[in-house]
C-alpha cells in the first residue's frame, strides 16, 4: 500500500481556518457527529471544551488534538508529570482525520523497506519496520491500560489479489519482505483458498496477509485518548484556531501561548498554517458505510476475526468489519484542491462515493445491485513531496514537527508521540535513532506545478488499474511512477 494513493488513515489536525491567518466562524457543535460514521456513533456529546481564555505559558504548546498531538502529550505526561503541556485545537478533539479514517491501527509505513534501505542501510530499515510492528502492540496496550474501549480486535490485514497482475504484485511483495530480513509470518502468502477463507471477494487468486494490524473505532479512540491526558494533567483549548507557529509561540485569535517547545501535529490541515502551504498536499480520502448486515451476509463475506482488508490495485481501497457488523470502506480518487486548500465541502464528492459503492458490490455480489450504504464521509491527509513520514525536533528553535503519513497515521502517530517525547526531553533512545527522525523532506513544488502533478499521479493510477483489467498485465507506467516516488 506504497503508492501516493494509500492508507487510510492520519493525524487529526488545528489551523481550521480560512487561509491560515483569518478565522472563519465555527459551525454549530451539532455538525461535529456528521463528519463521520465514527462521530455520529459515539455515546457522548460532542461538546466543545473551553477556549484558550488569553496569553499564557507552558513548558510544551501542542498545535492539534488528533493522534499525533493527543500522543505525544500522553508520553510525555506519562514521563513527567511535572511539565504543563497545553493542547491547542481549532474544532474538537479528533475533528480531523483521527475522527475519520478507516480504522485501521496497521504496521504500514509510507516509505518502502526496499527504499529505507537504499537510504539508511538494511538495518536501519529493519528497525524502523520492527518499531512499526510493536507500535501495534503498544496502541494495544495502552487502550486496555487506559480502558479505552475502542472495538480493538487485532485480526490482522488480508490484501487481496484479484488479477494475475496484482498475485504477481503479491508475490513479489512476500519475496521483498524476505530478503530485507523480515520474519515468515510477518507477511505471508495466501492461496486462493486460503484468501478466500479470510475474505470471500469476488474473484479472489490468492493474498498477503500479516498479523500486525487491528481493526478499531477511530473516534473512540482519538476521544479516549482525550480523556486519558486530561487525567494526566493536560490542559486541551478547543474551539481555538492556531494562526501562527513560531519559535517560543503558537499564535491564537484567544491569546498566544508562549512555551520553550511548540510542537505541529496538523498533519492534513498543515498548509493552512502560515509559511506551511507547501510542507504537505493535503489529499482527500472518502468512505462509506453499510447498514448492519446479517449474519448470513457476513457468512458470505468471511472477515471472521474483523481482518481488515484491501487488494493490490494502484488505486488503494481499503475496509474494515466493525463491531457493529457494517462495512467501513474507503479509497481515493478525490481530486488535490489548487493551492493545497483545505476546505470542508471536499468531504464530499458524490462521483467517489458511487465509485466505492460500485467496487463494493463488485467485492462482495452478495450485498446485491443496490449496496445499503448508510454514512459517507471523507477528509484530508497529509503527503510529503517525498512521500515520506518524519518527526523532529530543532534544538536550536524549540519547534517540532511530526507528520506526512499519506494515511498510515492510525499506528505511526503513536510511534511519533513516543519519539517526540524522548526528543523533548532530551532522551536518547532506540526511538531517537529510526531513521525517519529529523528527516526533512523537500517542498512541494508551487502551483500550478504542484496541482497538475498531484492530479496526474491519481490519473495515471487510475488508468493502470483499468489497463490491468482490460491486458492482465502488470502496467509499465505505475511501475515506472512508483520508481520515480522512491518506492
Amino acid at each position: 500500500m506504497g503508492t501516493p494513493l494509500s492508507g487510510a488513515a492520519g493525524s487529526g489536525g488545528a489551523g481550521n481556518h480560512g487561509d491560515g491567518s483569518r478565522p472563519r466562524p465555527f459551525a454549530p457543535a451539532t455538525r461535529y457527529q456528521d463528519l463521520s460514521y465514527w462521530l455520529s456513533s459515539l455515546d457522548e456529546p460532542l461538546t466543545p471544551g473551553p477556549p484558550l481564555p488569553g496569553d499564557t505559558e507552558a513548558d510544551v504548546v501542542i498545535v492539534g488534538a488528533g493522534y499525533t498531538g493527543l500522543w505525544t502529550a500522553y508520553y510525555l505526561a506519562a514521563a513527567d508529570p511535572a511539565l504543563r503541556i497545553v493542547v491547542l485545537e481549532a474544532e474538537i478533539a479528533g475533528y480531523g482525520a483521527s475522527g475519520r479514517n478507516g480504522g485501521w491501527c496497521s504496521a504500514l509505513f509510507p516509505t518502502s523497506l526496499p527504499a529505507l534501505a537504499r537510504r539508511h542501510g538494511r538495518d536501519r530499515a529493519l528497525a524502523m519496520q520492527r518499531a512499526m510492528h510493536e507500535t501495534v502492540a503498544e496502541v494495544g496496550r495502552v487502550t486496555a491500560a487506559e480502558r479505552i474501549d475502542c472495538d480493538w480486535r487485532q485480526g490482522g490485514t488480508v490484501v487481496l489479489a484479484r488479477s494475475a497482475a496484482q498475485l504477481d504484485r503479491a508475490r513479489a511483495e512476500v519475496a521483498t519482505a524476505r530478503a530485507h530480513g523480515l520474519d515468515p509470518d510477518d507477511l505471508v502468502l495466501l492461496d486462493a483458498a486460503e484468501a478466500a477463507a479470510r475474505c470471500a471477494a469476488e474473484g479472489v487468486r490468492g493474498a498477503t496477509y500479516t498479523p500486525h494490524c487491528a481493526a478499531l473505532h477511530p473516534a473512540k479512540l482519538v476521544r479516549g485518548l482525550a480523556r486519558a491526558v486530561r487525567r494526566r494533567g493536560v490542559t486541551i483549548h478547543e474551539r481555538t484556531p492556531v494562526t501562527a507557529v513560531r519559535a517560543g509561540a503558537a499564535v491564537t485569535p484567544h491569546g498566544t501561548v508562549r512555551a520553550p517547545v511548540v510542537v505541529r501535529a496538523t498533519e492534513g490541515y498543515t498548509p493552512r498554517l502560515p509559511g506551511q502551504r507547501r510542507t504537505v498536499a493535503p489529499v482527500y480520502s472518502l468512505m462509506v458505510a453499510t447498514e448492519p448486515l446479517p449474519e448470513e451476509t457476513w457468512a458470505a463475506i468471511g472477515l471472521a476475526e474483523r481482518e481488515t482488508f484491501a487488494d493490490h490495485r494502484h488505486v488503494i481501497i481499503y475496509g474494515q468489519r466493525t463491531a457493529d457488523g457494517r462495512l467501513a470502506f474507503g479509497g481515493r480518487g478525490a481530486p488535490y484542491h489548487f493551492g493545497s486548500r483545505v476546505d470542508p465541502r471536499y468531504d464530499r464528492e458524490p462521483r467517489v462515493f458511487a465509485a466505492l459503492r460500485r467496487v463494493l458490490g463488485e467485492l462482495f455480489p452478495v450485498l446485491g445491485p443496490d449496496v445499503p450504504v448508510s454514512h459517507t464521509w471523507g477528509g484530508p491527509l497529509g503527503v510529503a513531496r517525498d512521500w515520506a513520514a518524519s518527526v523532529g525536533l530543532d534544538r536550536s528553535t524549540g519547534l517540532a514537527w511530526a507528520g506526512g503519513y499519506v494515511g498510515d497515521g492510525v499506528g505511526t502517530s503513536n510511534l511519533a508521540g513516543r519519539t517526540l517525547a524522548d526528543l523533548i526531553r532530551g532522551v536518547e533512545s532506540e526511538l531517537t535513532a529510526l531513521p525517519w527522525v529529523n528527516h526533512r523532506s523537500r517542498r512541494w513544488e508551487p502551483e500550478p506545478l504542484r496541482w497538475l502533478a498531484v492530479n496526474a499521479g491519481l490519473r495515471l493510477m487510475a488508468a493502470a488499474d483499468d489497463a490491468e483489467l482490460r491486458t492482465g498485465r502488470p502496467s509499465r507506467r505505475a511501475a515506472t511512477f512508483s520508481r520515480l516516488l522512491g518506492h
